[in-house]
């Protein structure tokens, strides 16, 4: 089987539990993009966190939650982003994997609204230059390429209200 949407196990386990039919070409156009639409932008810039999924060179899998409050990303344009590294316990797990393996997953979700988008991409690490220095005020910042975009429905995503610290 052979797809440029959709890799051997995607299809396999489609055609397994009889999906295939639902990915005609405007379901694809709907909801498989490669890039973020500018009118994502704002909503992405304003994101107080996202999720970055990251694995290693076997393919051994890392999840982190990535936060800071609102402008953590700067989006550069509709195919790459950027978001700094905020110094956490000093393990470096996602920028470790990263410098083995540079492709990640990036999960934006409103627990407010329901609505969540995918995004993967190839990382790479920035320590000088004009991708650091979007983040003057941070050691590092990291670089998406952004390969695929995947929005989501709300659909069981519960409705959340932030916690505010008094």
């Amino acid at each position: 089987m052979s797809d440029s949407d959709f890799h051997a196990g995607e299809l396999e386990a489609q055609q397994k539990w009889r999906t295939s039919h639902i990915w005609n070409k405007k379901h694809r156009e709907e909801l498989l993009w490669d890039h973020i639409p500018e009118s994502l932008f704002e909503r992405i810039e304003n994101a107080p966190f996202f999720f970055l999924a990251t694995s290693n060179k076997k393919g051994e899998c890392d999840c982190s939650f990535k936060g800071g409050g609102p402008d953590i990303i700067c989006i550069l344009d509709e195919k790459n982003f950027v978001f700094p590294d905020i110094d956490g316990n000093g393990a470096f797990m996602s920028l470790g994997n990263i410098i083995q393996n540079p492709h990640v997953g990036c999960f934006f979700i409103d627990f407010s609204t329901g609505e969540r988008l995918r995004v993967n991409g190839q990382a790479s690490i920035h320590i000088s230059g004009e991708i650091k220095d979007l983040f003057p005020n941070y050691t590092r910042a990291v670089l998406v390429k952004i390969e695929q975009v995947v929005p989501n429905c709300s659909a069981h995503i519960p409705k959340l209200i932030p916690w505010v610290k008094e």
